[in-house]
């Protein structure tokens, strides 16, 4: 069985993983930012779905394949890389076309324009979240490197491999809870036009850069 100091070392990575801004945290943020508590917490949980899948398969020794296999990871990288560049596009591109005009119009008008964040569905939140982390072929990598150096020989590799999955999860689901009440403290402000303006560049030009830098990574 697991010992409790493998236990805290393997929290402490994935604890410093969790608190390093990324791709996870810009999409929680603009989420909650919106005013979508939903689909924010639908995003959350998409993602953590898909950080339990990655620890199932990792255990199995599936994602081992993935890793070895050039050809199958390229496809990952590549399909991961195209989703990011045009959820990013689907943000940024409206937001660029906004005019400063816009800072006067009506918030029912500026919810409209962008038809990809329409309503507060917690299942399209969560759908988001979960294909934003099977296609990181990165969190695949980070699992086959990690997650075998804390399954102490004899171990049952699923069930231990799956208990350091949940420790991960429940990490990241606290820090997201505190980034979505620190967007929902600051949601009257960053839902004004020009507040809402700048936030879409930013998430979109972050998300975009993130698929740009996984097309080129090696």
């Amino acid at each position: 069985m697991i010992t409790l100091s493998a236990l805290g070392s393997f929290a402490l990575i994935v604890g410093l993983l969790t608190l390093t801004p990324g791709l996870d945290t810009a999409l929680i943020l603009r989420t909650a930012a919106l005013g979508h508590r939903r689909r924010a917490w639908g995003v959350v949980l998409g993602i953590q779905t898909g950080t339990l899948v990655w620890g199932v398969l990792s255990s199995l020794g599936i994602t081992a394949l993935l890793t070895a296999s050039h050809l199958a990871y390229t496809v990952l990288r590549w399909a991961g890389a195209a989703y990011l560049v045009w959820m990013g596009g689907r943000i940024l591109i409206p937001a660029l076309r906004r005019r400063g005009g816009a800072e006067s119009g009506s918030a029912a008008a500026d919810t409209a324009e962008e038809s990809p964040d329409a309503g507060d569905g917690f299942r399209a939140g969560w759908r988001r979240g979960l294909v934003t982390n099977l296609l990181n072929p990165k969190m695949g990598a980070f699992y086959v490197a990690v997650l075998p150096q804390f399954i102490p020989a004899g171990a049952p590799h699923v069930a231990t491999g799956t208990l350091l999955a949940c420790v991960h999860i429940v990490f990241a689901s606290l820090w997201a809870a505190v980034l979505i009440a620190f967007a929902r403290a600051l949601r009257t402000t960053l839902q004004k036009a020009s507040a809402r303006r700048v936030l879409d560049r930013v998430t979109g030009t972050v998300i975009a850069a993130f698929g740009v830098r996984l097309a080129l990574g090696d």
